[in-house]
């Protein structure tokens, strides 16, 4: 726990973190301004008639519950959210490579792999703190929005809790995520670069490729989206499983996978590299 203490210390004397948190919170704003409009629609109209095909006519009929309205306000800011709590995780490992502080910090502490540890540890805890201000923030906001619409709060549901919960599961996730980019990367600048890009790039890239497959081959490709770490993401915080889309806990069980190999191959390079 030392270690860890040590490693928040370092990122609370710099100004990483509010910088990345004010950059956030206008992201945050303009997300729930989208999911305001959203939800004013599909509370308004039935969205069903507009889909293209009878599938997604079931997608859209879900979402519109109110469960799912809720959830998507309750975790609203997540998109941009994930993005900022990976570039923390990133410089959380990247700043010492910067700065040339470094080899201070394994002279100091020897054990390379406790080190690692301590920083995804660190990032965890910092991906945690993003997820809990913006729920904060969330919860008076859509309990708001929702009334404002007479659809009730929802909060009596577990499943709002579960969407929640999943939620800052991800916010943590995406933490250790930027950490093995940053030991993969070890440029600020690249790493950062590069985390934007695959982050955008997957997610667009991703859903293009994924619509133009279905439209295809059938409605079974949608469950292959889970493995694009983005999507997975958002299919881990719907309020209820939507129609032709894997369960939401698949969607977790991807991204822990994907922390996991992240932080072993992280950790493994961390210790053999040369750092000088």
């Amino acid at each position: 726990m030392n270690l860890v203490r040590a490693e928040l210390f370092k990122i609370r004397t710099t100004s990483t973190w509010w910088i990345l948190a004010l950059v956030t919170l206008p992201l945050w704003g303009l997300t729930l301004l989208f999911n305001w409009l959203q939800t004013s629609l599909m509370v308004s109209e039935d969205m069903s008639g507009t889909a293209a095909t009878e599938a997604d006519a079931q997608v859209l009929a879900a979402a519109s519950q109110a469960e799912n309205l809720a959830a998507n306000l309750y975790t609203n800011g997540q998109f941009f959210g994930l993005l900022m709590v990976m570039v923390l995780g990133i410089l959380v490992i990247t700043s010492e490579f910067f700065h040339q502080t470094v080899t201070t910090t394994f002279l100091t502490t020897p054990h390379r792999t406790a080190v690692s540890l301590a920083k995804l540890g660190a990032a965890a805890i910092l991906g945690a703190l993003f997820w809990l201000v913006t729920t904060l923030l969330n919860i008076p906001v859509a309990v708001a929005i929702l009334g404002a619409y007479d659809v009730g709060s929802q909060l009596g549901s577990a499943a709002i809790w579960q969407a929640i919960a999943l939620n800052g599961l991800a916010y943590l996730l995406w933490a250790i995520f930027g950490v093995g980019v940053g030991v993969l990367i070890r440029s600020q600048l690249g790493a950062t670069v590069t985390a934007v890009v695959v982050y955008f790039g997957g997610y667009i890239g991703a859903a293009m490729v994924i619509v133009t497959l279905a439209n295809r081959f059938g409605d079974w490709i949608n469950n292959l989206q889970v493995l694009v770490p983005p999507l997975a993401s958002q299919l881990m915080v719907t309020g209820t499983d939507l129609p032709g889309n894997p369960a939401r806990w698949v969607g977790a069980v991807v991204l822990i996978g994907y922390a996991v190999v992240t932080g072993v191959i992280g950790t493994a390079l961390l210790r053999k590299r040369d750092i000088s």
